[in-house]
């Protein structure tokens, strides 16, 4: 294994590795109750007959979306330095997948 110390003393970066390991895991647990919170709404709003099925749908949606948000930044620490590029490249693909859908849903679907 590697020592990747940064300060040459050992229990300074262990204390440093510690608190910002408590850090994440606290980003973690906060991202997957809210994740579970998001579910249980689009749960509710799917369940409640009086939502219409034109808010219904965008609203599931929207809350898909800050649920791949909450994944990508912090369980896949997208927000960690040294990922620019593999960020760059999944929010390329996701704008291509965009504009061929909208380019599709106009000329052809609507």
């Amino acid at each position: 294994m590697v020592n990747q110390a940064n300060s040459g003393n050992e229990r300074v970066d262990l204390a440093y590795r510690r608190k910002k390991n408590a850090e994440d895991m606290k980003h973690q647990v906060i991202s997957f109750v809210l994740m579970i919170l998001f579910t249980l709404i689009a749960f509710t709003a799917v369940g409640y007959d009086k939502f219409s099925p034109w808010f219904s749908v965008p609203f599931i949606l929207l809350l898909a979306v800050v649920q791949v948000l909450f994944q990508l930044y912090y369980f896949m620490h997208m927000s960690h330095k040294g990922h620019e590029m593999p960020a760059l490249f999944m929010y390329g693909g996701i704008l291509v997948a965009f504009v061929t859908i909208w380019a599709f849903g106009t000329i052809i679907w609507w």
